[in-house]
């Protein structure tokens, strides 16, 4: 990570950069050394320095004397090439970067870390891949997952097209994980496919002794050796090592900022729990698409502007009227409850649709599902031609309606699209069971 704020402005202004040697003078104590990377978990106002003994330490620059002693380069890593040790007898698994905290190796000189952009750095940091795989590995761009979009969505789904087309067995993504659902639900609906997808992240890099990203590399290896040929995300299922999760990639959801097990299914069981390189189902019953069962296929075609519009009280209609005015093709609604709003947005939506703008309504509660016939502004809503979707999340519900609204301009075809369970995005058996993680 790059430093930030004052740190970033001091340094800028010093002309000191990331592996020059620096003098820090503080409280009477001198050190020197290589100015390395910001860690993710280090304080806002602390450098980063490698003494000549090897250790780290950081320092906290407030009243602290700062001298560029000498000039340096970022560090890089420099190694022999990796005996990929092909062999007809295992499956052929591409690997897709698209950056996040997962695909990343170590300078151990230095202490830095840096994406991993080719099968040799990949395999660097996970060795064992070899013994299960033949690894293609590409990066297809390097981003915060906060800066994914439609865009890097059809790009990734063209990507990994190719790859099952030239003969991948499963495809990994490697990916950030603030926004992996939404990347794996658009997935979802733009691909057929007839191998296992999985995507999978790491919530603690590769230099924290509690990483999680080996484990969770490890268990999507796995995972795509499988018979389960859906877009899936594979990480932790605890908070310890043991074992992970294989998600249905438009039902999960990131519940939790820092704990390895961010990610849970909503309204129903993960589809598989793996651990000691073998895939168990969690509930026999849950219908999936296997491998083989269907022909590799794509449809990329995304509308431009849709909303995700989060319901709260005292919001304004204008943000509606916004919207519509913008020309925006489609709005998914985050309701309160079975699916309410206010009196006012309702007026407000109800222009929306009156110009054949596409409004889906879904509820911020997560578990349970739509029920608009509850009460009268849902009977309201209704009555505006709004399209209630049963148990699909907001996230889920913004991405289909992306795609909807790519397939067709009329509106009782993408109503028709989003009432339709196509890639199991909707539960047609909820239970109260699956209130709470298993």
């Amino acid at each position: 990570m790059v430093y930030e704020g004052y740190v970033r402005d001091f340094l800028e202004l010093s002309d000191i950069n990331v592996g020059d040697i620096i003098k820090i003078e503080k409280d009477n104590i001198t050190h020197k050394g290589m100015l390395l990377e910001k860690p993710d978990y280090s304080n806002e106002n602390t450098l980063i320095i490698k003494l000549n003994s090897g250790y780290n330490i950081g320092v906290d620059i407030q009243d602290a004397k700062i001298e560029k002693i000498a000039d340096g380069e970022k560090p890089k890593i420099e190694l022999d090439p990796v005996d990929k040790q092909i062999s007809s007898d295992k499956d052929n698994l591409s690997i897709l970067s698209t950056g996040g905290t997962v695909a990343s190796v170590i300078d151990y000189k230095t202490g830095a870390v840096h994406p991993a952009f080719t099968a040799d750095d990949l395999l660097r940091a996970t060795p064992e891949l070899v013994d299960y795989a033949n690894i293609n590995a590409k990066a297809i761009f390097n981003i915060l997952s906060e800066n994914m979009n439609p865009e890097y969505w059809i790009k990734t789904a063209n990507s990994i097209y190719d790859e099952i087309n030239n003969g991948a067995d499963g495809v990994i993504i490697a990916h950030g994980t603030d926004t992996m659902h939404y990347t794996a639900s658009a997935l979802s609906f733009m691909l057929d496919t007839p191998v296992p997808i999985v995507l999978t992240g790491a919530q603690r890099s590769s230099d924290r002794p509690s990483s999680d990203a080996f484990t969770n590399l490890m268990a999507s290896v796995t995972a795509t050796k499988s018979d389960i040929a859906e877009v899936c995300i594979c990480m932790h299922s605890t908070e310890d090592d043991p074992s992970c999760d294989l998600h249905r990639g438009n039902r999960a959801r990131k519940m939790h900022t820092s704990r390895r097990d961010t990610f849970t299914s909503i309204n129903m069981n993960p589809l598989a729990r793996i651990s000691n390189n073998k895939v168990k189902m969690v509930d026999e019953e849950v219908e999936y698409f296997k491998r083989d069962s269907t022909e590799l296929a794509i449809n990329d075609n995304l509308a431009e502007k849709v909303a995700l519009v989060k319901m709260y009280p005292g919001i304004s209609p204008e943000l509606i009227d916004i919207y519509v005015d913008k020309g925006y093709e489609g709005l998914v609604i985050e309701g309160t409850g079975l699916g309410h709003c206010s009196d006012e947005v309702i007026t407000a939506i109800a222009r929306a649709t009156d110009e054949n703008i596409p409004v889906v309504m879904t509820s911020q509660c997560l578990f349970g599902r739509t029920n608009m016939n509850v009460y009268s502004s849902g009977r309201r809503l209704l009555h505006e031609n709004v399209i209630p979707v049963a148990d699909m999340l907001p996230e889920t519900a913004y991405t289909k309606l992306l795609w909807a609204v790519g397939q067709s301009d009329e509106s009782d075809e993408i109503r028709y699209i989003m009432q339709s369970n196509l890639k199991g995005e909707i539960n047609t058996t909820l239970s109260q069971r699956y209130f709470i993680k298993n």
